[in-house]
């Protein structure tokens, strides 16, 4: 059995129960504790509750709990790229970035500043410091979101609820009288920074609200839209098509010209993509494998082939509603190979 006991671990501390849970297992395991609570933006009194969990949490387990703001690394890695993403017509995966460079970058270099050994998060994924894999709960799994964190820190990561299911990690602790409120509390939201929808934040930069033409793939005016910021690729309400007796669908975006493409559902259909800013945990230049389009897709068999940095994609089987800006991670079987960026 390996001895953790002169080892120390810089958690993720959030307020959140799977965090909680998260501390309390290292802790078992012999891991010299240290909390982070990260302030990543300014939504008003978030960050005062949260980090008042954290401290109680902190205060359970007899250990130190540091606040670390990180706003302005996350405003400039996260909030400005999300932002400009939808502005150039483009489906952005924020949690993806935030994960390469702020919990598992900017939270690295802070373990690093105190010594620590590893970093640890709730995440609901496995490594084994080579590689993450699939979460046990398919469910909660979250492997999708890691794909673009850098080879060199996956020896220094543990992610104790890789094994566990969502309804036991409640039901632990639901079991510690001072942490039980944890268990019932609502979840916290996919996007941290978006309170309803992605169209308010966009409104605080730029106008959204401009009214442009809809066309056919042959170029054809159609029908009209709102302002190409309200959509995304596969969308199919909130716009005109005039005398369509069939459901259309959003095929493109064309930010310079405020214009949507539109089309039937089968012209959705994409056999082949591309990847870049490719993140690979091995290397490989060509090999067959399944690649996820979005977090809540089904993986489908494809082959790779790599050449300067761009990823050919060649799929087996259609995927439908691909979106470019969006991730694309390759798997073998539940082993997550690495990732990039569809273009």
């Amino acid at each position: 059995m390996t001895d953790n006991r002169k080892k120390k671990v810089l958690v993720g501390m959030s307020g959140g129960v799977d965090s909680t849970v998260t501390s309390i297992l290292l802790q078992k395991e012999g891991y010299e504790v240290e909390g982070v609570y990260m302030k990543l933006h300014h939504k008003p009194g978030y960050h005062e509750e949260n980090f008042t969990k954290a401290q109680r949490v902190a205060e359970y387990l007899g250990v130190k709990v540091h606040f670390l703001d990180l706003s302005e690394a996350f405003k400039g890695n996260v909030y400005n790229y999300f932002v400009e993403s939808y502005k150039e017509g483009l489906t952005p995966n924020p949690c993806v970035m935030c994960n390469r460079t702020i919990k598992f970058g900017k939270m690295i270099e802070f373990a690093d500043s105190i010594g620590a050994d590893h970093v640890a998060t709730g995440h609901y994924i496995k490594c084994d410091g080579e590689f993450i894999y699939a979460a046990e709960d398919a469910n909660k799994d979250q492997s999708y979101f890691l794909c673009e964190v850098k080879k060199e820190v996956l020896p220094r990561l543990l992610f104790p609820l890789g094994t566990w299911i969502k309804p036991d990690v409640k039901a632990y602790a639901a079991n510690i009288e001072v942490l039980k409120d944890l268990a019932t509390q609502a979840e916290s939201s996919e996007i941290c920074f978006v309170e309803n929808t992605y169209d308010e934040v966009l409104a605080k930069h730029m106008e959204i609200d401009m009214p442009g033409k809809v066309v056919d793939t042959e170029g054809n005016v159609i029908g009209t839209h709102k302002g190409y910021m309200h959509y995304t690729i596969g969308k199919r309400r909130g716009f005109v098509v005039n005398g369509a007796h069939d459901p259309h669908f959003v095929l493109e975006i064309n930010a310079k010209t405020n214009q949507l493409v539109v089309g039937t559902k089968e012209k959705l259909e994409e056999n082949a993509f591309e990847v870049k800013q490719l993140n690979l945990f091995k290397d490989l230049t060509e090999f067959d494998c399944m690649v996820r389009v979005r977090y809540r897709t089904t993986a489908v068999p494809c082959h790779v082939s790599i050449s300067e940095g761009h990823a050919k994609v060649t799929l087996n089987e259609p995927v439908f509603g691909l979106a470019k800006g969006q991730i694309a991670a390759f798997y073998e079987e539940d082993k997550l190979l690495g990732g990039g960026v569809i273009c």
